[in-house]
């Protein structure tokens, strides 16, 4: 099955070019639920092919991933925000606990935003508590722009590399998960300790 999906994704890759890794990949941002890891992979294979240009990969792909995070952004914002002001409490969502979302991204938004995007399932939900905080367009383009860059990059290298071996690349596709919990959680520790106390 997984051989089938990757099989078609580096046709459909191939066929459509880098509006085709934009789509994919601000589909897999939002809540669609495709795998960046079977999507960026097969267009480092076409990058190693000589039949696209890594730097427009990564690119495309980081661009689509910030499309598909604001489309997240927007709805929790216009949609979601009045929703929970007015109707909140009956489902336990108190506006003092509202409130406090508000405040917390106003002042640890930046390292949020940012490990989002390097998690698995988080990266597709980050930008709902983000947009329902209003978090400032400059901090939430920025560091999500950031985190998407490195997901894309490595997934890209790793597609580049070891081209079509989908067992390979589902190995590896793990090992970079737990490469970046670890990252994530000494980023944290570091972020905990250096940020004032409020």
């Amino acid at each position: 099955m997984l051989h089938e999906v990757i099989n078609w994704l580096v046709g459909t890759i191939g066929s459509m070019g880098y509006i085709g890794i934009f789509l994919l990949m601000a589909m897999e941002s939002s809540v669609i639920p495709i795998p960046s890891e079977i999507i960026m992979p097969p267009a480092g294979y076409l990058v190693h092919e000589g039949k696209m240009n890594m730097a427009l990969v990564i690119l495309s792909g980081t661009s689509g991933s910030l499309f598909g995070a604001y489309v997240n952004y927007f709805a929790a914002h216009y949609l979601g925000r009045p929703f929970l002001l007015k109707y909140g409490h009956y489902v336990l969502i108190s506006e003092e606990t509202f409130l406090r979302v508000e405040r917390y991204f106003a002042e640890h938004g930046e390292i949020s935003t940012f490990i989002g995007r390097l998690l698995p399932v988080i990266r597709h939900l980050i930008s709902i508590p983000a947009g329902l905080a209003s978090m400032s367009h400059a901090k939430f383009a920025t560091y999500t722009f950031l985190g998407a860059f490195i997901w894309v990059s490595i997934l890209t290298v790793i597609g580049y590399f070891i081209g079509h071996n989908q067992e390979l690349i589902a190995e590896y596709s793990h090992q970079l998960v737990l490469g970046l919990l670890v990252f994530s959680a000494v980023l944290v520790a570091v972020y905990v300790k250096v940020k004032p106390k409020l």
